[in-house]
């Protein structure tokens, strides 16, 4: 798992970003995201399904990669 988190005082801004690759039931892989406020319950989530773990592998390091540049850090 990928923990991302972007924290500016200034702008009152605490949030996190989890990125997951898991195995499914059906011989793929899933894609998972998870994100919201630190500190507070829920958050949102979304899941990809991916035919092999490369494709998966591909599209995670594309969205951490667009997260570091928007101001995340690891």
């Amino acid at each position: 798992m990928t923990t991302l988190t972007r924290i500016d005082n200034e702008q009152n801004m605490a949030r996190f970003y989890h990125i997951m690759i898991l195995p499914d039931l059906f011989g793929g892989v899933q894609l998972i995201r998870q994100w919201g406020r630190i500190g507070e319950d829920g958050g949102q989530e979304r899941r990809k399904n991916f035919d092999n773990a490369d494709l998966a592998q591909a599209k995670h390091d594309e969205l951490r990669d667009r997260k570091v540049r928007r101001g995340y850090a690891q």
